[in-house]
């Protein structure tokens, strides 16, 4: 049952409402925890990695597309991290803290794919021009195309943390309790990386950039 990897059936990778690690359905209902679906998915319940993989997919995909960059590199590299994810689920000693781990491991195919690309461009053009190509997405189509490419220029100039932050806080709209238990940090110290990358964002981009919550 379940788990081909792909994103479940209406979940997308692009910004969305908030999508926090815990929290009630929208009828009331108390949604069942990080531990609880882990211990079932080790049980070979494939619909309840599913679950999972609904549930922190978009954070998944900011933290990777802080990291990258790039829409479609971000989509790719959440899909290896839930892979990943998927084979290594046993070595999860706190499941409750399951973002944190998972998110660790999104960074760590972000940084792998960084580092290919950084060979691959080392490359003599008739090796490099050799190499296949991945076709752009419908993402690359998209409205707003040069705001987002804006922001993704901006993005660069911060820290790889401030840029967590800002696409977890101001994106994806978690907490600053639940980002410091993601990042690996105080919610003092998030609250400072959030300041920080803003006014590094509204340096870039104008006043348009989020006021200060």
């Amino acid at each position: 049952m379940g788990s081909g990897l792909a994103a479940p059936p209406g979940v997308r990778y692009g910004p969305a409402a908030r999508n926090g690690p815990s929290g009630t359905a929208t009828d009331g209902r108390a949604i069942e925890t990080d531990a609880r679906l882990i211990e079932r998915a080790r049980r070979g319940d494939g619909d309840a990695f599913d679950a999972l993989l609904r549930r922190h997919m978009r954070a998944a995909y900011a933290v990777a597309l802080a990291q990258t960059g790039d829409r479609d590199d971000a989509e790719d590299v959440c899909q290896d991290a839930f892979v990943t994810a998927l084979e290594r689920l046993d070595e999860v000693r706190r499941p409750e803290a399951f973002v944190g781990w998972l998110l660790q491991i999104v960074r760590n195919r972000a940084h792998n794919l960084r580092r290919h690309q950084k060979v691959r461009s080392a490359l003599p053009l008739d090796a490099a021009g050799e190499a296949p190509t991945r076709a752009r997405g419908p993402a690359a189509d998209a409205e707003n195309a040069e705001l987002r490419g804006r922001l993704i220029e901006a993005l660069s100039h911060l820290t790889p943390t401030q840029r967590e932050v800002v696409m977890l806080y101001d994106v994806q709209g978690w907490s600053h309790r639940e980002i410091a238990s993601a990042v690996g940090t105080t919610e003092g110290a998030a609250r400072v990386h959030l300041h920080h990358a803003r006014r590094a964002l509204r340096a870039l981009l104008g006043p348009t950039w989020r006021d200060e919550r």
